[in-house]
């Protein structure tokens, strides 16, 4: 309801500012992918984007779409587009607003975030140390050992790989990025997330080809069903609409991390001169996870027909695959793309874990955190983790709250850079 609902206030207050600028935002971010900058900051635009994505296209986008279909029926995938639809509005502000309240921290490195807003901005510095202590924590579970675990249970489904093998291989690999900071995080992620996400997409979009005369079926499904619930057919445990509202829209919110305050972490490092600017970056981000790659996730378990057979999650989404592409293809685009996806989202992650715990205590504390980053994503990748996933989901939905907060307190100085940046831009 909160982030909804923050959603729907914000797209009011900018005057749709995701539909009026989508297309200025994809000029911005696409045209000027290799543009240098000497504006304060890390990494250029294009970077902390990629970094950013890195961190939201994860596994969700595959097996959080899948299991969303599986419960909530084709209709979740409606709600699912609302979410996005409303999401780029809300990561657009959360973005402009930390970057106005960015401050250098003690060795320099520009650092951002709602827990800025909320000292600088609103007078509430509890409720920002609060936000970055969730941040830190809340880093360790979806962002680390979440992960790690699904990359070592696809690794072993698939070829046999001992998860404790898994575990040393991804923590070695994580060592080599994060530990030169964030411009070599920026500059791994700007070249592994457009290749990863062209990859998931192009073996989507063979499918959607192939199965093109199906779409128009399944479009029609995934609104009827919005609306009047899906009936069950087959290993289908049936739907309501209220299902397909509730899992199409959290799925589609813990995707796209929209209204979380985890995105502005990074996108406050970037160069950049104006803060409306780097918030068309956050429009992109979105429309990229929930539009493209989560939409290509459900129609194709769509229309290859496999979203009433039963399966949920991953099992789901390598099914509709394995259904669309010949031979192993299916299992090799699924698997690879499970893989990337979660090592990205542990690199991004990593970062604003870091960013956090900075606030918190100072830059002394980035390497030993580091060091505890690596340690966990062993133990992610070898242990049971229905306990985590609980804790990892309250604790991001926690972070929520502040950030929120945050957001709704500085709706004046949104519409304020807002209206400062765009007579110029045109």
């Amino acid at each position: 309801v909160l982030l909804v609902g923050t959603g729907l206030l914000l797209t009011v207050a900018t005057g749709g500012v995701q539909f009026r600028y989508l297309g200025f935002a994809l000029r911005e971010v696409l045209g000027k992918i290799t543009q240098k900058s000497t504006a304060p900051g890390e990494v250029s635009p294009f970077q902390a984007v990629a970094t950013a994505l890195a961190s939201t296209v994860g596994v969700g986008n595959i097996a959080g779409v899948a299991t969303a279909i599986s419960i909530g029926g084709p209709g979740a995938l409606f709600w699912l587009w609302v979410s996005g639809v409303l999401g780029m509005c809300t990561k657009f502000a959360e973005i402009v607003i930390a970057l106005h309240y960015r401050e250098p921290d003690a060795s320099g490195q520009m650092r951002g975030g709602a827990m800025f807003i909320l000292r600088k901005g609103l007078g509430l510095p509890w409720l920002g140390t609060i936000f970055a202590g969730l941040v830190a924590l809340a880093a360790f579970g979806i962002g680390n050992m979440v992960q790690a675990n699904s990359v070592a249970a696809s690794l072993q489904a698939s070829f046999g790989l001992s998860p404790s093998i898994t575990g040393v291989v991804l923590a070695v690999l994580t060592a080599a990025v994060i530990l030169g900071g964030i411009k070599r995080i920026g500059q791994f992620t700007e070249y592994l997330v457009p290749f990863m996400a062209v990859f998931y997409l192009a073996g989507g979009l063979f499918i959607l080809v192939r199965f093109a005369s199906e779409i128009p079926q399944a479009i029609l499904l995934v609104v009827s069903s919005a609306f009047s619930g899906a009936a069950a057919t087959g290993g289908f445990a049936g739907s309501t609409i209220m299902l397909a509202m509730r899992y199409g829209i959290a799925r589609g919110l813990f995707s796209n991390e929209a209204g979380l305050g985890s995105a502005p972490l990074v996108h406050a490092a970037a160069r950049t001169d104006h803060p409306v600017r780097q918030g068309l970056y956050g429009i992109f981000e979105v429309f990229v996870d929930t539009i493209l790659v989560c939409t290509t996730t459900g129609l194709v378990i769509m229309v290859t027909g496999v979203w009433s057979g039963g399966a949920t999650g991953a099992e789901l989404a390598g099914r509709a695959f394995s259904v669309g592409l010949p031979g192993t293809w299916g299992n090799i685009v699924v698997t690879t793309s499970l893989v990337l996806f979660a090592f990205s989202t542990v690199i991004g992650w990593s970062y604003y874990g870091e960013t956090g715990i900075v606030y918190l205590l100072g830059a002394r504390a980035i390497l030993p955190y580091k060091i505890a980053w690596l340690v966990f994503i062993y133990l992610g990748a070898v242990g049971s983790l229905h306990l985590v996933w609980d804790v990892a989901d309250t604790l991001n939905g926690l972070m929520a709250i502040p950030n929120l907060i945050a957001v709704l307190g500085s709706i004046g100085l949104l519409r304020r850079l807002m209206r400062e940046f765009f007579p110029t831009a045109r």
